[in-house]
């Protein structure tokens, strides 16, 4: 999977996708919502908010590989991140996408649901929403529950909707740099 691409199921928490997305788009990251729904780009937040995508679930076909660069991003939310969790498709692609070479981002519960299932995890630091921290402790990663977001590697973690900016500012640096983060950081008065 080419790009960086955040992944929307109904039930998606509305900061941690918006908030995400916005702070990747002022750092001039070209970033894409995917709708998992087919042929239909309407996903709907757990607060009620309609989105349009910019891709359906169509696009997942293909086999591109994936680099460092190439980004999948879950943000949390219920139902939202059991959607994504539960979605085999999905899991295998972003399972496959993380051997390949790619990056894995997730916020709130998705750490805990979605970002568990991936190979190769004892070791790692990671943040999530208290309470979603089992699985990934289960497979010997390390929880950083004083953390708003952790990057450990190709994995970027965050804690809940109120670290959705300082969770995309870590994708940003990730990618881009310090310096592009921090820009897009005091340009938004983050203190």
């Amino acid at each position: 999977m080419k790009g960086v691409k955040i992944f929307l199921a109904d039930g998606f928490e509305d900061m941690e996708a918006i908030a995400t997305r916005d702070i990747l788009v002022r750092g001039g990251v070209d970033v894409e919502t995917v709708s998992l729904r087919e042929e239909d780009p309407f996903v709907v937040s757990s607060h009620g908010l309609t989105v349009v995508a910019d891709l359906d679930r169509s696009s997942l076909a293909g086999d591109e590989g994936a680099s460092r660069e190439d980004v999948m991003i879950f943000p949390g939310g219920m139902p939202g991140s059991r959607t994504l969790s539960e979605d085999k498709e999905l899991i295998a692609l972003m399972v496959k996408h993380y051997r390949d070479g790619g990056t894995v981002a997730a916020i709130c519960a998705a750490p805990g649901l979605v970002a568990s299932q991936l190979p190769g995890l004892e070791g790692k630091k990671f943040t999530c929403f208290e309470g979603f921290q089992g699985n990934l402790e289960a497979q010997g990663a390390v929880y950083c529950p004083e953390k708003g977001s952790v990057t450990d590697g190709r994995l970027i973690t965050g804690r809940g909707a109120g670290y959705a900016v300082e969770f995309g500012l870590a994708i940003l640096e990730y990618l881009k740099g310090a310096d592009a983060a921090a820009k897009v950081k005091a340009g938004v008065m983050v203190l």
